[in-house]
């Protein structure tokens, strides 16, 4: 199984997945990602799922699994790179991610985290 990496910028932490996710590697990868967060005392994480091309229920639920453990351990999640099938196929599911702010890019998702955190202080 192949694990996907999270690299750190600063305070942030940033998910590229560039490979289909199984079941195995999602829970896998909640794991890595709240130890990273905890490990790195992470203010932000950025998943970046542009090479994603198709979601089922249990990714969208995942986001939304990975968003709420972040929130817990005192971090922000944004989705970056969401491609208008997976927008549509994620609505017609009717997958709420509630908790799970969007952006196009990575550079718009470190700016909405920027923004969210100094709208905090």
């Amino acid at each position: 199984m192949e694990r996907v990496p999270i690299l750190k910028i600063g305070d942030i932490l940033i998910v590229s997945i560039q490979v289909d996710l199984e079941d195995q590697s999602v829970l896998t990868l909640q794991e890595d990602l709240a130890e990273a967060v905890v490990k790195h005392a992470a203010r932000g994480v950025i998943i970046d799922i542009s090479v994603v091309e198709i979601v089922d229920s249990f990714i969208g639920r995942m986001l939304a699994t990975i968003a709420g453990m972040s929130r817990m351990l005192d971090a922000q999640t944004v989705v970056v790179g969401m491609r208008p099938a997976v927008a549509i196929t994620l609505v017609e599911l009717g997958l709420n991610l509630g908790g799970v702010r969007t952006a196009l890019n990575l550079e718009k998702g470190i700016a909405l985290l920027d923004h969210v955190r100094s709208a905090a202080r």
